[in-house]
């Protein structure tokens, strides 16, 4: 059965590209557009979409207040943001988006986004009527194209290939990039679920490191090793014994 889809953006040159990369998709049928928000709720009422791609920046009521009203629904659509505004990532998926797309919109990014939904509606799950997420759906969710973390009172989007490691400290867990360190709300599992498990390596139960940013393995004791990454201050991160072989396995050692 093909997914219904609906397409959202106030701009008629990016619903008209939205429209020629979908082309190649054959479970996907186009069977509306809007310029809007109020516009889109309007045909949301009167027709039954699988999916909506709904920009965020729009006249009137944006694409999360219109996300949020659809998650109260029982049968709401899957909602794919498509955006050029990387900072809305975090409030997407507070109302349960199923992707975060950002502009310009890349194939392949694309059909992952298809594919979560195609996956979700398989497994028959339903969005839920929540307003705040729970952890797990945070770990349920594909990895994001940023990180949101805080200093200072803001909230900083980091990308995954910023990311030099990732720690914990009793409750808090903290990214370090080449010269700072964030703090950030997710957990360290969560972290290792969203992130790409072909770039990031769980050395340590504390650790989780960005393989490209390992510079120097170097044996310790009872075959525990440490690794040397490529921050500014040269860290060391502990690599655990049963971490060790694994890792070295990795790379071919």
């Amino acid at each position: 059965m093909k997914m219904r889809a609906l397409l959202v953006d106030d701009e008629s040159p990016a619903r008209k590209e939205l429209r020629y990369l979908l082309q190649s998709f054959e479970d996907v049928q186009i069977v509306g557009e809007a310029e809007n928000a109020l516009e889109a709720l309007e045909l949301i009422n009167n027709v039954k979409y699988s999916v909506i791609f709904l920009d965020i920046n729009m006249p009137g009521l944006n694409g999360i207040e219109l996300a949020r009203q659809l998650s109260e629904r029982p049968d709401a659509p899957a909602i794919i943001f498509t955006t050029a505004h990387e900072e809305y990532a975090f409030d997407a998926f507070s109302v349960h988006a199923y992707d975060f797309v950002l502009k310009p919109i890349h194939p392949k990014r694309l059909e992952e986004a298809l594919q979560t939904v195609r996956e979700r509606k398989k497994l028959n799950c339903p969005q839920p009527a929540k307003t705040t997420p729970s952890k797990k759906e945070y770990i349920d969710m594909r990895p994001l194209e940023v990180i949101p973390a805080e200093q200072n009172s803001k909230t900083i989007l980091i990308r995954p290939e910023e990311i030099i490691f990732i720690s914990t400290d009793k409750d808090n867990v903290y990214i370090k990039t080449g010269n700072e360190s964030y703090l950030t709300r997710f957990t360290l599992r969560e972290l290792e679920a969203r992130l790409d498990s072909n770039s990031f390596f769980r050395t340590h139960r504390c650790y989780l490191v960005n393989i490209r940013k390992m510079r120097e393995l170097i044996p310790y004791f009872n075959g525990t090793y440490t690794v040397v990454v490529e921050d500014k201050e040269r860290s060391e991160v502990p690599v655990s014994r049963t971490q060790a072989r694994k890792l070295k396995e990795i790379l071919g050692i």
